[in-house]
């Protein structure tokens, strides 16, 4: 089980990270009939969840101050992000691949946090979990160049090798900037972490060998679509305790 040093520290809730091994963190499954019902689909829609098992449509982020809904998301390669108040007594879940940091995802998530009760961004945690690293991560140039076109941030944090994203570096940066209280980054690249935790290539033969579930090495390792099967994804969330 992948937990944050951070989010470990507040008694009220209870979290984890997914990985190939656990695709359903088990603090995740006590709770599975409670799941809110979601369609992730790359874009900057947040719910607030306030009834068990609730109907949320498409939306790639959830809010909630109830004790018991559990709130999570599932990835591949694309970053999830848990946050918590200090006091435990509201959290929240987002999934943000390159399409929702560019379209502003975490702002929207922020700026839901601040439009409530326990809104000051200061008294915030926010955990950037384990998704494509910075050195297995290649795009095209010209989704580089977007990125430097549309964001405040240093090229250097952005891209800190030719045509490589660095997704958690930018979810970091911009959480920082909005003045969130405390961030932790979880720094294991989803596409080249083996199960002992050292680094394998990036078109492993063996995918037992490797931490997580990856779509990016999938697509490596099977590179004809009629012969790929499609892969379950790793859950990550946390839930306030009842």
């Amino acid at each position: 089980m992948i937990q944050s040093a951070l989010l470990a520290d507040i008694s009220p809730i209870a979290h984890a990270f997914g990985h190939r091994q656990s695709l359903t963190p088990e603090v995740l499954c006590d709770f599975e009939s409670a799941r809110p019902q979601k369609q992730q689909v790359h874009g900057t829609r947040i719910v607030t969840v306030d009834q068990p098992a609730q109907a949320c449509g498409h939306a790639d982020g959830f809010l909630t101050d109830r004790p018991g809904i559990p709130v999570s998301i599932v990835t591949a390669d694309c970053l999830p992000i848990l946050f918590a108040h200090r006091s435990g007594t509201c959290i929240g879940a987002l999934h943000a691949g390159w399409r929702g940091l560019l379209d502003g995802i975490i702002e929207a998530m922020l700026a839901r946090i601040q439009a409530q009760p326990r809104g000051n961004l200061s008294e915030w945690l926010a955990v950037v979990g384990p998704a494509a690293g910075a050195h297995a991560y290649e795009v095209s140039e010209t989704l580089i160049e977007q990125f430097r076109a549309s964001l405040p941030i240093p090229a250097e944090i952005m891209s800190p090798l030719p045509r490589h994203l660095a997704l958690g570096a930018i979810a970091c940066h911009k959480l920082a900037a909005a003045g969130v209280g405390e961030i932790e980054h979880i720094d294991q690249c989803t596409i080249t972490t083996l199960v002992d935790g050292s680094t394998g290539p990036l078109d492993g033969s063996d995918p037992d060998a490797y931490r997580f579930q990856s779509h990016r090495r999938h697509t490596l390792t099977h590179p004809d679509p009629e012969q790929r099967p499609r892969l379950p994804n790793q859950h990550s969330g946390l839930i306030i305790l009842p």
